[in-house]
């Protein structure tokens, strides 16, 4: 019934009215397109959909013909039924590129709070479904990610490729999101483009091991992207969803694999246009491939301020001397109930800001970082930028804080996980914490029950914990 209903309400807007450049770009959308296409050409099966959503994007260069041919040369005759309206949003919405001002279009909000570009999901879904047709593509790396990774490797060189790889942005709004606008001068690679090509790589290698019958494309993305998490958070959760993205890309590619890939990638990119490159491009391949696997693959997926629609911090925020010694674990009391998907993450990160400004007199959400039950890790001062959690020691170390009251019971394995290992490793790895680092409980260091008794007993089995 919700589905038919998203359905219903995309159809109403959309054929009630003219196009309107401003329509919400959010996944719910997309697949409510997908949805209107279905219903209106029965008769195709998922390959001819995607081959129809190419056509009408325009995906046919060079590069993507070698893989999968030209779109003229789809096997199904079927021109897809759809109403003008839809075709002028799909169009839009799938053509990626940056403009002059910085905005990132072809890409869309997605229910767990990442942004994707549609683009590289779709050539990997079409490159996975022509594998399962007997007609296997061996393009799945090339057309989501490894030839964009490779030209993003060779444009940036040394510490730029550190801090251009993956840039992030901001969208203007979360309820209905029209304008993704980047945080810097971007990248050849942008973080959209990283999470649509994990997301093709991923969904198009499952489509081409399973020799089940297809389901519907709108059912597949459907399920991939509208996972909801029950009280246990992840522990439960199916393994094909978005929100494990990163864990699934890791166990699909090691880094000798994709090294490779990327350069298998650039050889076929290069041999199409008839270029011959200056140099051995393997050592900075293997360079990028070491920063890729490290800041996408190694760290946790980190959900930034304006993600979340952080108010503007007050006041002068005061630089941390890096790399720091200690990390402090907070649970928040308040809200008690762990959170399990974006929007009541987000919603929970709102609420304790303006609590710690309006109440406390703060500047900013006190906390350093703040895990929820959804699977993500939120900035709050973030890495660079001295906190208010722990009193007298918040220019020592960071303070987490993990969304709910943990005095009589855990958060979920997964949220533990990412506190206790992931978060930590990334830091090391990124010189923010020295690689002796210590875990104290906010009791410790402060009058307080924080962070409750079963997490406080729950971190002293941790191997950074000291007691003080």
């Amino acid at each position: 019934m919700a589905s038919a209903r998203r359905f219903l309400t995309l159809a109403v807007v959309l054929a009630g009215a003219r196009y309107n450049a401003a329509f919400p770009r959010h996944m719910s959308y997309f697949i409510g397109a997908v949805e209107h296409i279905e219903a209106r050409n029965p008769n195709l099966k998922p390959l001819d959909v995607v081959k129809g959503l190419r056509e009408i994007s325009g995906l046919d260069d060079m590069f993507t013909q070698h893989y999968l041919g030209r779109i003229s040369d789809r096997r199904s005759g079927a021109a897809l039924l759809l109403d003008s309206e839809v075709s002028q949003f799909l169009g839009d919405v799938i053509q990626h590129r940056v403009t002059d001002r910085g905005e990132e279009e072809g890409v869309v909000l997605a229910h767990d709070g990442t942004t994707v570009a549609l683009a590289p999901l779709l050539l990997g879904l079409e490159a996975g479904l022509l594998g399962k047709s007997g007609a296997r593509s061996s393009g799945l790396h090339a057309l989501t990610l490894t030839q964009m990774l490779g030209r993003a490797f060779l444009g940036l060189r040394g510490p730029a490729l550190t801090r251009g790889l993956g840039t992030k942005g901001c969208w203007n709004n979360l309820v209905s999101p029209k304008v993704f606008t980047l945080s810097r001068t971007p990248s050849f690679m942008t973080d959209a483009l990283i999470n649509g090509g994990m997301d093709g790589t991923i969904l198009g290698n499952e489509l081409s091991g399973t020799t089940e019958h297809p389901l519907k494309l709108s059912s597949l993305l459907t399920g991939y992207y509208r996972y909801h998490a029950g009280p246990e958070g992840l522990n439960t959760a199916a393994p094909l969803i978005s929100v494990l993205r990163r864990d699934n890309f890791k166990a699909l590619v090691s880094p000798s694999v994709l090294q490779e890939q990327v350069l298998d990638s650039l050889r076929v990119y290069w041999t199409l246009r008839g270029d011959v490159p200056v140099e051995d491009p393997a050592p900075v391949v293997k360079q990028g491939v070491e920063i890729f696997m490290q800041t996408h693959t190694a760290c946790p997926t980190i959900i930034s301020r304006c993600e979340w629609g952080a108010a503007p911090y007050r006041g002068t925020p005061t630089q941390l001397t890096l790399p720091l010694s200690y990390m402090y674990i907070h649970h928040t009391y308040e809200p008690g109930e762990p959170c399990v998907s974006f929007e009541q993450c987000a919603a929970a990160m709102r609420s304790m800001q303006r609590y710690h400004q309006e109440s406390n007199g703060w500047d900013d959400i006190g906390y350093s970082f703040v895990a929820g039950s959804d699977g993500y890790i939120y900035e709050g001062r973030g890495w660079y930028w001295q906190g208010a959690h722990t009193g007298g020691y918040n220019s020592k170390g960071y303070g987490v804080a993990i969304i709910g009251d943990f005095t009589v019971r855990l958060p979920s394995q997964h949220t533990l996980n990412l506190v206790k290992d992931e978060l930590p490793a990334c830091a090391v790895s990124g010189g923010r914490l020295v690689p002796t680092y210590i875990v104290h409980g906010h009791r410790q260091m402060v009058a307080t029950e924080c962070p409750g008794n079963a997490l406080y007993e729950e971190i002293g089995t941790w191997p950074h914990f000291c007691e003080r």
